[in-house]
């Protein structure tokens, strides 16, 4: 039975390997800082954070999220080692804006459970308001024996006031290296999708409910959620049925008199308010002992394509924690069978002989059982995973298919912009064999960096610079074609910046089927000048938006997205365009102007840390497989791999064709 804990209300644990879950109405950073018997820290080594994850019988995320897991094992710990105590503290918003307290946010749930999910204690941080960092709970020895402890400790001077008060000099810096950890692992994680209830059935949210005739237009019940604003260019966010046309802004901005006029309109039908999404298909019987037989579009969804999407993300967060158990039950044998060989070889007659080859030999002999045992698990989840993908992946609409998928064949042009777009895959060194679609959500939020410098991964160690830039033209390509192909007519636009035009090449399919707004840019001025038309764009939407004039902007306004790719930078570009290329990167996305960037940022090295904000408000992709991109759950290391079209194929050139037809027949 698990005990609900108030402040100050301790329970005894009776395992030794727990997991700490951690649950906040927002993005938040976890800590765990170690104390000896007098409650002292040793030093930062005893703080485990963003930046040092893991210390002996401890580990913490790698990253902000609203959802944390905290691995700890109690006998892996130092002897010296009386206390674990777990922080909470709110992300320094340094690249934008954030929640600055936590009685701004729902108040933090944090339980402590076995490794089977089990519930040992909870306890709900409640009472907190100008804190921005808190001490939750503490694991703590009393007697040889370990018990929880609820605290609730909160400080509004966030982590220095917390470390300062922990007794630790070197409080003010180690709140910096964890606030300079968090920030570089938002660059590099891959977005997740809004939040959907654990249920197992991978749904992703619950439908609003209806409201009453007489409570007005645009006005929501009591407790319950706000009108949802239309996600862009006039595509609802809704469901089929419950928010059907609305008024395109430019980018796909919100109205923002709606803001003063109780919301944006709601056109759903009154009888189709309360609807439910329609259940997920339903799988064919499983076979007496076998596991059920995957189904494509297993998760629930308004529509086919929200339903695979949820599928999608499902596998993915599924392959992560699957593979966090396997590796910390292997960690755990090793720090098992470390901890027996030094118990075992402590007395000095047991070090020679055959008693201390019998005790080496039990203990790797246990060491290898569990390993074994925890590679068994892993196995039956990961074929699950595979027999999953091999149904999923072949029932993927055009946006999130791979290009040599047989459903690019059949392209037609859309009539809606799907909710996402597929950019590569990734895997894990662990499950090699699977393959999970990396789907990002549409509009887009950052804009991309395709890196032309050299990669990390060994095998790619030969291909010279030459080949680096050519392959990451091409994938700017390939992901500037898919974004072309997957919005309807009219409704994106691509522009290029190739200052020295060394990409002819790779810009050919672009280029000869005229999907391209211009012909790419060329020279000093060629780059002026297309930068001083996005940003004057950027600066008039912005002024409509907040006037609330949007409606007043001209009438042959282009109100389709706008994308554009910057070749070789910085070559071509002086102060006042690489000013405004910051400015298109932190502006842009919020009203439709969105930033692909190929560029390697070594030869950018003489600007020094100017333009380190530029590469952190881009999502960096590689041109070859690369393990630098990390999931949003527990933060492994994926390898990523582009998704390029296979080698002899005519199927961009064939999909650009159409893109361009429907252009042709969209302006008359």
């Amino acid at each position: 039975m698990t005990a609900e804990l108030v402040r100050g209300q301790n329970h005894p644990l009776s395992r030794s390997r727990l997991e700490i879950r951690v649950s906040a109405g927002t993005s938040i950073v976890t800590a765990a800082v170690l104390g000896d018997e007098n409650g002292r820290i040793h030093g930062v080594e005893w703080v485990a954070h963003p930046g040092a994850p893991t210390r002996p019988g401890l580990e913490v995320s790698r990253q902000a999220a609203a959802d944390h897991r905290l691995a700890v094992d109690l006998d892996a710990l130092a002897d010296a080692v009386h206390r674990v105590s777990v922080l909470l503290a709110l992300p320094a918003a340094a690249d934008g804006p954030g929640p600055a307290r936590f009685g701004a946010v729902a108040a933090p749930f944090v339980a402590v459970t076995g490794l089977d999910g089990t519930e040992v204690a909870s306890y709900t941080v409640t009472g907190l308001d100008a804190e921005s960092a808190v001490v939750a709970l503490e694991l703590y020895r009393r007697q040889g024996a370990w018990k929880v402890r609820a605290v609730g400790q909160g400080y509004a001077g966030g982590l220095t006031e917390l470390f300062t008060d922990q007794g630790l000099p070197q409080a003010r810096q180690l709140a910096g290296d964890i606030d300079e950890a968090v920030a570089q692992g938002l660059a590099r994680s891959v977005q997740a999708p809004p939040s959907r209830p654990s249920d197992g059935d991978r749904h992703r949210q619950t439908a609003a409910p209806a409201r009453h005739p007489d409570q007005g237009v645009g006005t929501a019940p009591q407790g319950a959620p706000g009108p949802v604003p239309p996600a862009y260019g006039g595509q609802s966010a809704g469901p089929p049925g419950q928010g059907g046309p609305q008024p395109a802004y430019p980018g796909g901005a919100a109205d923002p008199s709606a803001a003063t006029t109780g919301g944006p309109i709601d056109y759903s039908h009154p009888r189709r308010r309360n609807a439910a999404p329609p259940p997920p298909p339903a799988a064919p019987p499983a076979r007496p002992g076998q596991p059920a037989q995957p189904v494509a579009g297993d998760a629930t969804g308004w529509s086919m394509d929200e339903r695979l999407h949820n599928q999608v993300w499902g596998m993915f967060e599924d392959l992560a924690r699957t593979t966090a158990a396997y590796r910390s039950a292997v960690d755990f044998a090793e720090s098992r069978m470390d901890k027996e060989l030094e118990q075992a070889l402590s007395d000095p007659r047991s070090r020679i002989g055959s008693q201390g080859d019998a005790a080496r030999e039990a203990a790797r002999a246990r060491q290898a059982q569990l390993v074994d045992q925890a590679r068994e698990a892993f196995d039956r989840d990961l074929a699950q995973l595979v027999a999953e993908a091999d149904v999923v992946e072949p029932a993927l609409p055009p946006a999130y298919a791979r290009w040599d998928n047989p459903v690019w064949h059949a392209y037609r042009v859309p009539m809606e912009i799907p909710m996402a777009l597929r950019l590569g895959d990734l895997r894990l060194p662990e499950a090699d064999r699977l393959r999970i679609p990396m789907l990002l959500r549409l509009p887009l939020e950052r804009g991309l960096w395709i890196d032309s410098g050299r990669a990390d991964a060994p095998a790619e160690s030969f291909t010279d610079a030459h080949d680096m830039r050519r392959l990451a033209m091409e994938t700017a390509v390939s992901h500037a074609a898919r974004l072309l192909a997957v919005h309807p007519a009219g409704e994106f636009t691509v522009h290029v910046i190739d200052p020295a035009g060394s990409a002819g090449q790779p810009l050919a399919p672009l280029t000869r089927t005229g999907v391209l707004a211009a012909p790419p840019a060329q020279g000093a001025a060629g780059v002026a000048e297309v930068l001083s038309r996005l940003t004057q764009r950027v600066d008039l939407v912005q002024m409509a938006l907040r006037g609330g004039a949007a409606d007043s902007l001209p009438p042959d306004f282009d109100t389709s997205q706008q994308l554009l790719v910057v070749n070789d930078f910085p070559h071509g570009f002086d102060d006042r365009a690489v000013n405004q290329l910051r400015y298109l990167a932190d502006e842009g996305p919020s009203v439709g102007v969105h930033l692909m960037m190929v560029a390697d940022r070594e030869e950018s090295a003489g600007y020094g840390p100017l333009l380190d904000p530029l590469w952190r408000a881009l999502l960096r992709l590689t041109p070859v497989a690369d393990s630098h991109l990390a999931d949003p759950w527990v933060g492994h290391a994926w390898t990523y791999e582009p998704s390029l079209v296979p080698p002899g194929s005519q199927i961009l050139q064939q999909v650009l064709t159409r893109v361009a037809e429907a252009r042709r027949a969209w302006r008359p």
